[in-house]
């Protein structure tokens, strides 16, 4: 009598339970606190948290498939700069109340947010590509192999700029 099937491919089986976890972690905490807002008649939170899962469900139709965690921490991060940008207007026109709900917009989105590199790390990153490369280096080719070692999603891309024009030009 012949074992079972998935015996033989006992780690095959492994990875596909696997596959999604990273994925769903952002999008289950998500849709977690959108609920526990609803639950708790907050609604900023509930209006803002499903304002930014709807931007998700419309990234995931794009794309054919369910977006991974890094677009969604894409998509968290371009919701808060866009708040954050209103907040500025508002203060500049004397709406203190609206510029007030929009930064505790902000406060709830960073909630979701990793970290961002520091300069520290960012100049560092830069300095290993920078000493790889033949002189004078092409900021393009730098821009390619910094995004190639780390994830657009931790850092903030015109610090990114900057530090390599100071490094660049030695400003």
């Amino acid at each position: 009598m012949a074992a079972p099937r998935f015996l033989y491919r006992p780690t095959l089986r492994l990875c596909r339970a696997y596959s999604i976890a990273q994925t769903a972690d952002v999008r289950t905490e998500l849709v977690s606190a959108v609920k526990a807002a609803m639950k708790s008649k907050d609604a900023v939170a509930s209006t803002t948290l499903r304002g930014v899962l709807a931007e998700v469900y419309s990234a995931d139709k794009a794309a054919n498939t369910q977006v991974p965690s890094t677009a969604i921490i894409t998509i968290l991060r371009k919701a808060a700069a866009r708040r954050n940008e209103s907040a500025a207007q508002y203060t500049a026109a004397a709406r203190l109340d609206l510029a007030e709900r929009e930064n505790l917009e902000v406060k709830l989105l960073s909630r979701f947010l990793p970290p961002l590199l520091s300069e520290a790390d960012i100049d560092k990153h830069l300095r290993e590509i920078l000493d790889g490369l033949p002189k004078p280096p092409k900021p393009g080719q730098v821009f390619k192999l910094f995004y190639s070692i780390v994830d657009k999603s931790t850092v903030d891309s015109e610090m990114v700029k900057k530090r390599l024009d100071v490094l660049l030009n030695g400003v």
